[in-house]
């Protein structure tokens, strides 16, 4: 009996002490288990943290590579705006070499217009010697600007250029004969300046080679077209009129 009885506490020994062991495993099971998927947990953080920096990473190189465009844009406009400082640099010294180079070609050109003026044939003398009086003037003005001096003085030239393509006809006082006279003046482009008396009775040129009128014949009804076209008051049409040439040959 006592066998049997030794026997059954010894089987009931190892029967707790399995229950035990078994109890434990499984403890150490389930915190391996709870190991297992914290650590999974954990990875599929890191994971998703990995997926997120990526992601973040391919913006930051995007970024990046916009950034380094947009550089070198501006690098080259920098430098495109360098260089035309250095032009306008260049090109504001030119103006102010220019500005001073200004007054005396001014000058110098008005001095060339009224010599001009007093050698050409002696038409429109008031007017055109008025308007020279007048660049002279403005010249002369510490208030006018160049750019106004310039203007003036290049309008007074296109006028005296417009003369060589335009009739005229206005009324004057001549000398002739050593008599001063009223006549109506006809000027012909720079080809001709003609005069006729109040009563049509006369008709001469101007002598470019000797400086005086003269009366010539056969040209009084011409002459009196002329100006009546000048005048228009009868339409335009060929008009025959004298012309002295150099040497006094007609």
């Amino acid at each position: 009996m006592k066998k049997i009885w030794y026997l059954t506490l010894l089987s009931c020994s190892f029967i707790f002490a399995d229950n035990t062991e078994i109890e434990q495993i499984l403890v150490e099971n389930n915190e391996n288990i709870a190991l297992s998927e914290e650590s999974q947990e954990n990875v599929d953080n890191l994971s998703s943290e990995k997926d997120s920096l990526l992601a973040e990473w391919k913006v930051v190189v995007k970024q990046v590579e916009g950034l380094k465009i947009y550089n070198e844009q501006k690098r080259r406009q920098i430098q495109a705006q360098e260089d035309r400082l250095v032009t306008l640099a260049e090109q504001t010294r030119q103006v102010v070499v220019i500005q001073r180079q200004i007054p005396p070609l001014m000058q110098r050109m008005a001095d060339s217009l009224e010599q001009f003026v007093s050698l050409d044939a002696p038409f429109s003398l008031s007017e055109r010697t008025k308007r020279i009086n007048q660049v002279r003037a403005t010249l002369s003005d510490p208030r006018v600007t160049a750019s106004e001096q310039v203007r003036q003085v290049l309008e007074a030239y296109n006028i005296e250029r417009e003369y060589g393509r335009t009739i005229e006809t206005y009324e004057d006082t001549i000398e002739l004969d050593g008599e001063e006279k009223v006549v109506n003046i006809l000027r012909v482009g720079r080809l001709a300046l003609l005069y006729q008396l109040k009563d049509q009775s006369e008709a001469g040129i101007w002598n470019e080679q000797n400086q005086a009128w003269e009366e010539v014949s056969g040209y009084r009804i011409p002459i009196r077209d002329g100006i009546r076209m000048a005048n228009k008051t009868a339409p335009l049409d060929l008009l025959a009129v004298p012309v002295r040439f150099e040497g006094g040959e007609e």
